[in-house]
């Protein structure tokens, strides 16, 4: 299996699927019309309806229609397998994640990939050297200021890559923050494995991998180093405990302005640009202790194949072209996964800039869990279920109830147990 990580300077630029309200599964053609393709995607009334326009464009420009089926969330996983189950598959959807039961009905999308520049560390090759799928967007870990308290204080915070801060330097920047200014906290951050996964490729490590043996191991000292500061940090006066241990939502926390910093994530640009109003708050370029490095995802395309497979491939060639990808992007807000594009975010373009700069200087580190997502699907093997042992022993280590040792030989027990491989 070969797998490209070679991130390029210069670059930049989800989902589930549902049932509808009679509860049909259908998927595929509206029965026998060559110009209707069926396409499953979830969130896109959220995302500005960007693919309903496109898909409105496309009638417009070769008579084909697009039918898209906008699903619930947590419908979405479910109803895709039901649908597989059933011989009733769409003609192409954008999922979160590669389902076994219909993997090897995917087309290969390597051609599209090639043509449209997808960045290389983006395209994930199965044993065959096909490209079932790539990302259609990008979301990345990022940071955010309450500019307003900075400034107060009259503290900077790096927008440039000549000024990055260490997480020493972050955490002590926050702490003067917030003694000028009596401000609640210094910082809060998503209680998620993707945010912590990122703090931890900052400080060297690369996480939890699966070896060759399909056991996971770790550099324990990069590791311990980034899980360490993040149980220091969690000490009610920077970091509230009660976000990762008893679920406190950071966003509303962030949106208060009682807190100076928020390591989140690019879809919060939207959020805060509409519900901000009490104070002005700005990206900043995120922490790097010994590299930078964000965490990568997005939804990804498939097609499946079928009658209409050639029909629906001709509609994501369409979709991925430099001029209607731009437009999807500024439509969406999407980060874009083409290199070279000039994107007019309008009021977010800062922020946008912003990000892209921040992974075009990412470690290719930063894509490693979307690819390794994707080459386990491809091996047949599975995360056996739900559970996210880096996040729940995190917990653990931000209540104090157990140490960095432990929390790593727990974590990766949890992984071991849960890993499923053929």
């Amino acid at each position: 299996m070969k797998r490209r990580l070679i991130l390029t300077a210069g670059t930049a630029g989800a989902a589930a699927l549902p049932l509808s309200a009679c509860g049909f599964i259908g998927g595929g053609d509206d029965e026998g019309d060559a110009k209707t393709v069926k396409f499953w995607l979830s969130g896109d009334a959220n995302q500005g309806g960007g693919f309903q326009k496109m898909a409105d464009k496309y009638f417009e420009e070769t008579g084909v229609t697009v039918d898209i089926d906008d699903i619930p969330y947590d419908d979405f996983n479910t109803r895709l397998r039901n649908a597989a189950q059933a011989d009733a598959l769409p003609d192409l959807a954008r999922v979160q994640s590669i389902d076994p039961i219909w993997m090897n009905q995917l087309e290969d999308l390597s051609d599209v990939a090639s043509k449209a520049g997808v960045m290389d560390n983006l395209v994930t090759e199965n044993e065959e050297g096909a490209v079932p799928t790539f990302l259609t967007d990008l979301t990345a870990v990022g940071l955010y200021v309450n500019k307003s308290l900075f400034d107060q204080a009259g503290v900077a915070y790096p927008t440039t890559a000549d000024q990055i801060w260490t997480w020493d330097e972050f955490i002590a920047a926050v702490k003067e923050v917030k003694a000028a200014t009596g401000t609640r906290y210094g910082l809060v951050m998503d209680p998620s494995s993707h945010r912590l996964r990122s703090m931890m490729y900052q400080f060297g490590s690369n996480g939890f991998e699966l070896g060759d043996d399909c056991t996971y191991s770790t550099d324990e000292a990069t590791t311990a180093a980034a899980l360490e500061f993040f149980a220091n940090i969690n000490d009610d006066d920077v970091m509230p405990r009660s976000v990762w241990v008893s679920g406190d939502d950071p966003n509303a926390l962030f949106k208060s302005g009682q807190v100076a910093a928020y390591y989140s994530g690019s879809w919060q640009v939207a959020d805060f640009q509409a519900n901000i109003t009490d104070f002005e708050w700005a990206s900043a370029l995120m922490p790097a202790q010994t590299r930078r490095a964000t965490n990568l995802g997005g939804g990804y395309v498939v097609v499946y194949k079928g009658d209409k497979s050639q029909t629906a491939l001709d509609f994501v060639n369409w979709l991925f072209t430099a001029e209607n990808y731009t437009e999807i992007c500024e439509i969406s807000g999407f980060l874009p996964v083409i290199q070279g594009l000039d994107i007019d975010y309008g009021a977010s373009q800062v922020n946008f800039d912003m990000y892209n700069e921040e992974i075009a200087a990412s470690d290719p580190i930063s894509s490693a869990q979307s690819n390794d997502q994707l080459e386990m699907a491809y091996a047949g093997q599975s995360a056996g279920g739900d559970a996210d042992p880096l996040k729940e022993e995190a917990v653990k280590l931000a209540n104090g109830e157990q140490d960095v040792p432990t929390t790593i030989a727990n974590i990766i027990a949890g992984l071991n147990e849960n890993i499923v491989c053929e």
